[in-house]
């Protein structure tokens, strides 16, 4: 599961790939903004060493020093200034432009192809699959499950401790999916780290993200708001399936 215990999980979707092309994009200027930063300082160390290991035989000698005048020649240079104020600035407009495009890829809405309802519990997760359901009175055909964290006494060899659930979500690949999360009772948050998704799951109110999901596995997540006691074990598991092992899915549930 954990083939990087330092930077991300292997991502799964585009937004995710995003995500970690603009964080590896921001640390390159992160590293040079550092590196200018260390030079400034050692360069102002530098200055005051000089003068200080070599001192004049008096103050005044001391102030007009050639030394002491191409320090405040650096130190108080209208160029450096200029420097430290228009670089930074033409830095955050390079980062802005990608973060903006990557917020705008998150917020886009799309026509899906299937939708999956996520309603959190104190404190497990329940899923509801409505594109199948018929109304006749009730509504039938309608896939709808609770999910709850398997206990460690029975867990099998390979599953996950605190991530595996006795029922995970199925869903296809290379499908737009639209997954609308609200909540029944407190405030928690919907989030699978490898789809880049991370949603608040509010009561009374319904939020929605879109995910097309690029390969198939078994991803795992975690409710990500502080829900209650039992806050560290609502699990999400979800298995990632082609179209033809969904639809064989879909046609034991309904």
């Amino acid at each position: 599961m954990y083939n990087n215990l330092i930077g991300f999980l292997e991502p799964a979707t585009p937004i995710m790939e995003g995500i970690i092309d603009l964080h590896n994009y921001i640390f390159f200027y992160l590293v040079l903004i550092l590196v200018l930063v260390l030079w400034i300082f050692f360069a102002i160390i530098y200055q005051f060493w000089y003068i200080i290991r070599r001192p004049p035989n008096s103050f005044v000698a001391w102030t007009n020093r050639k030394d002491m005048k191409n320090f405040r020649k650096f130190s108080h240079s209208s160029r450096v200034e200029i420097f430290w104020t228009v670089v930074p600035s033409f830095i955050l407009v390079l980062i802005a432009i990608p973060s903006f495009a990557l917020l705008y890829a998150m917020d886009e809405v799309l026509s899906p192809s299937l939708t999956l309802k996520a309603i959190g519990h104190q404190w497990y997760w329940s899923y509801e699959y409505s594109d199948y359901a018929k109304y006749d009175g009730t509504f039938s055909n309608n896939i709808a499950f609770d999910s709850n964290m398997t206990f460690e006494s029975d867990l099998l060899l390979g599953e996950q401790r605190l991530l595996q659930v006795d029922n995970p979500i199925v869903l296809p690949t290379d499908l737009s999916i639209r997954v609308i999360i609200t909540s029944f009772d407190v405030i928690h948050s919907w989030a699978v780290p490898s789809f880049g998704i991370k949603c608040d799951a509010v009561p009374g109110r319904l939020n929605q993200v879109f995910v097309l999901i690029k390969r198939e596995g078994v991803f795992y997540g975690q409710c990500s708001e502080l829900c209650g006691v039992n806050h560290g074990f609502m699990p999400i598991m979800i298995k990632a399936v082609n179209f033809g092992e969904y639809i064989s899915w879909v046609k034991t549930k309904v």
